[in-house]
């Protein structure tokens, strides 16, 4: 079920969500599209790298844990990423406020690398901490968590392949996407060779993370009144 937009208007124009999408997109077809294993290997994300166990590729991973980021492995990779992040970073946005958001977002994306790393290193199978992680999904589970948290009642409008169309509401689909993770999460510890490197324990950390705390991010904000489109 893909999601295409929700029925929840901004009232300010979303400059740091399109921002954020701009980044990824110049990061990826400006830079990754013509050398894209070279590429991750520079700017992405080794857990290994924290605890010592493997030498560092690139930058330094506090700083690779930011690149990484704005990297990604595919085409499809990508082109989700950047959908769920404009379907639903725009209203966390509103709801935030552009300084507050942007912090927001890096934060659920580090929160994501904590959890990812601690299972990897110690949980994953030998040399799993030495694959570079890349993508924006951990950061934007930060933004889903803060949306489900928000915006409960919001209706979102889905694809269901191959031409069904549903208004679906916040909580069951983002509710629905975040047990997925954790089944798949489970999964993966048994089948890892099924799992496609799909880092599921970062999308979990970065959801629950933006779940929790997007209530504290309010503080000082008038509530978002906004009124569903039909």
């Amino acid at each position: 079920m893909l999601p295409l937009k929700d029925r929840l208007p901004t009232q300010r124009r979303p400059v740091v969500t399109i921002t954020l999408i701009a980044a990824n997109s110049a990061v990826w077809i400006g830079y990754q599209v013509s050398q894209l294993d070279a590429s991750i290997e520079e700017i992405g994300y080794q857990p290994c790298e924290v605890d010592g166990s493997c030498p560092t590729q690139g930058l330094a991973w506090p700083a690779n844990a930011v690149t990484s980021m704005f990297a990604h492995g595919s085409w499809d990779h990508i082109v989700v990423n950047m959908l769920f992040l404009w379907i639903f970073g725009n209203n966390v946005e509103d709801a935030l406020g552009r300084v507050r958001f942007l912090v927001f977002y890096l934060l659920s994306g580090f929160a994501a690398d904590a959890l990812q790393t601690f299972v990897t290193l110690e949980y994953g199978a030998p040399g799993e901490g030495t694959i570079p992680s890349v993508g924006a999904s951990g950061a934007i589970a930060g933004v889903l968590g803060a949306y489900l948290m928000l915006f409960p009642r919001a209706r979102i409008l889905s694809w269901v392949f191959p031409a069904f169309f549903f208004n679906v509401r916040a909580w069951l689909y983002l509710g629905f996407w975040f047990v997925f993770q954790l089944v798949d999460g489970g999964y993966a510890f048994t089948h890892p060779e099924a799992s496609g490197g799909v880092a599921y324990f970062a999308h979990i950390g970065g959801f629950a993370f933006g779940f929790l705390a997007a209530k504290p991010a309010m503080v000082g904000r008038p509530p978002k009144l906004g009124v569903e489109t039909t």
